[in-house]
């Protein structure tokens, strides 16, 4: 690996984060002259926005034939989003969860990672499977414009109206701007994730990883920068849906639309790797089933709830370096998490729902 290479891959998740953030930027103020709510734009255009390195990275990769990065930036990503992101923003401030989340998104959330398990299982994602992820995520987005149209709680309406700003009457030379920040945000999306996929894999090769790791790990936590910046600067400020939302709304659309358009437009589908299949992939749902009992309890991610999520994704680290590198410690390694760290992270949430049990009772 060459200073040079670790140089392009900086400057490709640079052109990454500033492509999403000058795309988001048009995209909200031309939804705004549309007369578009604020909420409208926070649970679709902004979470679309934040996932589209996501996006552009995995259908560069499907189309060069690097399926291994593909499905490790989306799998990978959606890891990184609930345990570091909610983790941290959690540290920041304990997070508010939002009823509709908990009673259908994170449902959602949880039935999508596990139908990419289920499609998997013949260790690929054909174009079909690609046609029914992708064919959901319009109709989630659908779903999510009509129920956000029905939202009568002012405080969730005045949340996104500070964030994201009222409807605004906008002229001709305005809109024609806002479009060419839409452009320059597409553009450098497409420059940067091609810099981006070059440089990973040939630092992969230098270093004797798998480029399924590497999509998992470095890809996939660069990727997710726009999320990042998003949740926590929004629990900063104290607006705490949106650091939720921002999360299980792109976890969506990661899987629905990422890897939906990815399997459907690549030449072939995106092959899954038997280590993805029996490992990765089913973490992933994992986490996905962990979120809702600690959404759950009190509607609430505690303080201490974000840091248990932050020790798991170290953790899963780790073990995927750990593997990569054929290391001897980590039978050692596996047995703690499987006989010490999980049965504790069990009783912690079971105990957590104790004062609920006594209340109802």
């Amino acid at each position: 690996m060459t200073l040079s290479t670790f140089g392009v891959l900086v400057l490709g998740l640079a052109l990454l984060v500033a492509g999403a953030e000058i795309l988001v930027r048009g995209a909200s103020r031309i939804a705004l002259m549309l007369g578009l709510s604020p909420l409208v734009i926070g649970l679709t255009i902004v979470a679309y926005g934040t996932s589209s390195p996501e996006l552009v990275v995995s259908l560069q990769s499907a189309f060069a034939n690097q399926a291994d990065i593909a499905l490790g930036n989306v799998v990978g990503s959606n890891i990184f989003n609930v345990l570091f992101i909610l983790g941290v923003s959690s540290l920041v401030t304990p997070l508010v969860v939002a009823q509709q989340l908990i009673r259908l998104d994170v449902p959602i959330m949880i039935g999508v990672s596990g139908l990419v398990w289920m499609f998997g299982a013949d260790g690929k994602l054909s174009h079909v499977d690609g046609a029914i992820l992708a064919l959901g995520s319009i109709l989630y987005t659908a779903f999510l414009i009509i129920q956000s149209r029905k939202e009568s709680n002012r405080e969730v309406q005045s949340e996104y109206e500070q964030e994201y700003g009222k409807p605004i009457q906008g002229s001709l030379p305005q809109t024609l701007f806002q479009i060419g920040y839409i452009v320059v945000g597409l553009g450098l999306l497409v420059l940067g994730s091609r810099w981006l996929v070059e440089s990973s894999v040939a630092i992969a090769r230098s270093l004797g990883l798998n480029e399924l790791v590497i999509g998992l790990t470095l890809v996939a936590a660069g990727t997710s920068l726009p999320e990042l910046a998003t949740s926590v600067i929004a629990s900063y400020r104290g607006e705490r849906d949106i650091a939720v939302g921002n999360v299980i709304g792109s976890n969506i659309f990661n899987i629905l639309a990422v890897l939906g358009f990815s399997a459907l437009l690549s030449p072939s589908g995106i092959a899954v790797s038997p280590s993805a299949l029996h490992f990765d992939v089913p973490v992933m749902f994992a986490v996905a089933l962990f979120c809702l009992p600690v959404f759950i309890t009190g509607r609430l991610i505690s303080r201490w709830e974000g840091l248990l999520f932050m020790v798991y994704y170290v953790a899963y680290t780790c073990y995927l370096v750990l593997d990569a590198m054929h290391h001897e410690s980590l039978d050692f390694f596996s047995r703690i998490l499987w006989l010490v760290v999980i049965p504790a992270t069990v009783l912690a949430v079971g105990l957590s729902f104790l004062p609920s049990f006594r209340k109802s009772s």
